[in-house]
């Protein structure tokens, strides 16, 4: 009979099934059956319906809204294929939620990135593959080998496709994101500038001022995350009044909690191009300068590199 060696199995969870769906048929290779469903009270139960004994097996599975929900889903996903020998598990994380709590923000607080790094770790993944996240340093808390993907290409190839590259500047909507910014302002071609922020307290944030000279510029602000768009649009009236003719943005992860979507919509922002790292919701769809770009070839080369032990960071060389 034949073993399983070598044979690549995608097992998805809940949290993004259009993505799962596209990242297999990028691979020409089906989602594994599996059943991923809630008792009475809302435990998780996991069962995998084919023999993975000896497999490469890659979970796919953002830590997204609700975000616990899909964290134990991820987690007894790997336990399940753990106990059913397979050979190697990678957690593909798309969303790797908790990323914000990389430090101590204060006295007596946690570090739950790290804290979600050792469970999914000691639930069974032998590595971890993800997109843009929060802090590079997540990396380092993985005792396993991690790949933090870039959704730059993407967004370079969409940019050069649909704006006059002369007129364009780059923009980060604060000073943690510049290094984010300055690496895509180079593969374009384009001047960066940056937004001064003060956020008197948490989900409200007050543009103070831009540092460059925005004047008659096509202005693109790049972050990794957009939540509450208070930062974004508050952004994008500071440079319309710095005298910018238009302000789009391009964020990897649209979490867009609260009424984020409705505020983007009412905004002056000309467009928020957002990747499907996060299942977009029906309000999502539905707003007029919401669009969203897929990720799904840029996973799905990723995992057919990781299972063939190719090079993952030369997608970005």
């Amino acid at each position: 009979m034949a073993a399983n060696n070598g044979a690549i199995k995608l097992v998805a969870g809940n949290s993004n099934p259009r993505l799962a769906e596209a990242i297999a048929k990028h691979l020409d290779q089906p989602l594994a059956k599996a059943v991923v469903r809630r008792f009475a009270d809302m435990e998780v139960f996991v069962e995998i319906l084919e023999n993975v004994r000896g497999s490469d097996v890659f979970v796919l599975q953002s830590t997204s809204f609700p975000a616990n929900d899909h964290m134990m889903e991820l987690l007894i996903i790997i336990d399940a294929l753990r106990r059913s020998s397979a050979r190697r598990i990678t957690a593909v994380v798309p969303y790797f939620g908790y990323a914000r709590q990389d430090r101590k923000t204060g006295s007596r607080t946690p570090i739950s990135a790290k804290l979600v790094a050792n469970l999914i770790t000691h639930a069974g993944a032998d590595r971890v593959l993800t997109l843009d996240l929060h802090a590079g340093q997540i990396q380092g808390f993985f005792d396993i080998p991690t790949d933090n993907l870039y959704a730059s290409p993407e967004m370079t190839r969409d940019i050069r496709e649909r704006f006059d590259l002369s007129k364009v500047m780059v923009v980060s909507p604060d000073v943690g994101g510049v290094l984010r910014a300055r690496g895509l302002a180079k593969r374009i071609n384009a001047p960066l500038a940056i937004i001064d922020k003060r956020r008197e307290r948490p989900g409200e944030s007050e543009v103070m001022h831009v540092i460059g000279d925005v004047e008659g510029r096509t202005c693109i602000l790049i972050d990794d995350i957009i939540d509450s768009g208070g930062t974004v649009v508050n952004a994008a009236d500071a440079l319309l009044e710095q005298g910018a003719t238009e302000v789009a943005a391009y964020i990897t992860h649209g979490v867009l909690s609260g009424g984020a979507v409705a505020r983007i919509a009412n905004s002056r922002l000309k467009e928020l191009v957002i990747t499907d790292s996060i299942q977009p919701t029906e309000a999502v769809k539905a707003a007029p300068n919401i669009r969203v770009l897929s990720i799904a070839t840029l996973i799905g080369e990723a995992i057919a590199r990781t299972a063939a032990e190719e090079s993952v960071s030369s997608l970005f060389d």
